[in-house]
């Protein structure tokens, strides 16, 4: 058994066990706690080299079999990777977006299933970072009070306009309106995430002051409408040769005293490249296509240049690992039902998903960023208290 490894396999010590499509085993270390089943006798050749996208891929298309718990399996694996992969320091590839390239990107991610993404996700559906106070809060009490932070950031008033950009199911939106008496326009691309949001606006009577409606950011007015503006897990979407745009068009979008929240993940790397030896590139495949993660930097300097001005800028990366936890330990609880909403090639990618983003975060290979920015007035004064005392007290 020993001789059909590759030598470089040969030599390692893990909690890792490989067993071949005849029965053979053969143990990396003393108390293997991850099994990988190859069912595919040329996947032995590739493990020379096994990236994180190999292994996800090999999952995904069924050449492959893994055994222990997924958390455990992301470890291992990434272990594994490191052992053998050297990271890769080559620049990004810049994608085209247009209208139809983003709309069938979105579609392919959210349109899935909205039970399925109810599985897992909190009881207001919010498909993004919670925020953990404590540490000791439910799902739900995390997304609550995420809710909370970015209203409080944005120091929302009664009887003000906001934006929501990439409103999801609108949890936020109905949060929005339904604790600080605002009203709120918020556009998504998904048509799925469209026709749930507007059933649970209507379900808690919010109607008039919650309008929710597909709509491309590129087509939003331009005439300075809305008091405030936030975008939630959406500006991953736009790509690196779009941010400008999409800076200038929120910065047309609100009012001057206006606020601006920036709220998502972005790249480790000032040029954007992925890290994680593979990890990007099946995330791409597989999960969110033609998505692309701008350093802090980069949107900071966009966000500039469109006449915002930053005034403060939060990281909440060790947040979304909590979070993608939940998610992910939610989804294995769940995997029976899951089975039957989902083909099973879209659950293995999930699976790997959730757990190798959580995985992720808490290593540092990605970030997430709140980025609050104003639109000062003509004479540069701006609508802010002096300190941040307001937020949290």
């Amino acid at each position: 058994m020993l001789a059909q490894l590759p030598p470089a396999l040969q030599k390692l010590q893990l909690p890792l066990r490989l067993r071949l499509w005849d029965g053979h085993e053969f143990s990396f270390g003393p108390t293997p706690s991850v099994t990988i089943v190859v069912k595919d006798p040329a996947l032995v050749a590739e493990f020379t080299h096994p990236s994180l996208d190999l292994l996800g891929s090999a999952f995904v298309e069924g050449r492959l079999e893994l055994e222990g718990s997924i958390t455990e399996v992301i470890r291992v694996c990434d272990e594994l990777s490191q052992a053998l992969v050297e990271e890769e320091d080559t620049a990004p590839s810049r994608i085209h977006h247009d209208k139809a390239t983003d709309a069938a990107s979105i579609s392919y991610h959210y349109d899935l299933s909205n039970d399925f993404y109810q599985l897992w996700l909190d009881r207001d559906m919010a498909y993004s970072c919670g925020y953990f106070e404590t540490g000791e809060e439910s799902l739900d009490e995390a997304q609550q009070a995420k809710f909370r932070l970015l209203c409080r950031k944005l120091r929302l008033k009664p009887g003000e306009y906001l934006l929501d950009v990439g409103c999801g199911w609108g949890g936020l939106a109905r949060f929005a309106a339904r604790e600080f008496g605002v009203k709120v326009f918020g556009i998504t691309l998904s048509k799925e995430q469209l026709k749930l949001a507007r059933e649970r606006v209507n379900a808690e009577g919010l109607q008039d002051k919650v309008d929710l409606q597909l709509l491309d950011y590129r087509d939003l007015p331009q005439d300075g409408r809305f008091d405030k503006i936030v975008s939630v897990g959406m500006f991953e979407h736009v790509g690196h040769a779009n941010l400008r745009e999409y800076c200038e068009i929120l910065s047309n979008a609100v009012r001057e005293g206006g606020l601006v929240m920036n709220h998502g993940i972005t790249a480790k790397h000032t040029d954007g490249r992925p890290v994680g030896r593979g990890a990007g590139d099946f995330i791409e495949r597989y999960v969110f296509p033609n998505g692309e993660l701008p350093h802090l930097s980069m949107m900071t300097a966009e966000i500039s240049e469109a006449g915002l001005e930053v005034v403060d800028v939060e990281s909440l990366r060790l947040h979304y690992a909590r979070t993608l936890g939940h998610w992910s330990q939610r989804l294995e609880d769940n995997l029976d039902v899951a089975a039957k909403m989902v083909p099973e090639q879209i659950l293995r990618i999930w699976r790997l998903y959730l757990a190798g983003c959580a995985y992720a975060f808490a290593h540092g290979w990605i970030n997430i960023d709140q980025i609050l920015a104003t639109k000062p007035h003509a004479d540069g004064t701006l609508e802010l208290p002096p300190t941040r005392a307001d937020i949290y007290s």
